[in-house]
């Protein structure tokens, strides 16, 4: 089961080093997206995430508190859901559609990482420290 646990902790973190590295290396294009959202401070927001994912996705990945990274995910998705993706907003039916699934992903991601949070309190599996909390 330990293979499992890290197999899946290698799959959930990839879309965060992909999405942290825009952040980091394509700022300006991110932060004007921020801004049009209503984003105060977009350019410092989206440089701050962009480390704050990165540095969670490592924690989960090599299980260096990887209770910590994972709450730092969640600390990342849930304000992001509905800051970012408030299809609520939105009139124009496509663009309610995409915000939605944009949404709803990051929720859903927010509960995989907090599944994470529980399994690295409980049986962490093949991680280089144990829990933090």
């Amino acid at each position: 089961m330990d293979v499992a646990l890290l197999i899946g902790r290698i799959l959930f973190v990839l879309v965060f080093f992909g999405s942290g590295m825009a952040h980091l290396t394509k700022t300006a294009d991110m932060a004007g997206y921020a801004e049009s959202r209503g984003l105060p401070s977009a350019r410092l927001a989206t440089i701050a995430s962009g480390v704050l994912i990165v540095v969670g996705a490592l924690m989960v990945l090599l299980g260096v508190w990887g209770d910590l990274g994972s709450l730092l995910l969640v600390l990342f998705l849930v304000p992001t859901a509905f800051l970012m993706h408030a299809f609520w907003k939105e009139s124009d039916p496509m663009t309610k559609q995409m915000e939605m699934i944009q949404f709803n992903k990051d929720i859903a991601l927010a509960g995989a990482a907090l599944a994470f949070f529980w399994a690295f309190a409980h049986d962490p599996g093949l991680t280089l420290t144990g829990s933090l909390f």
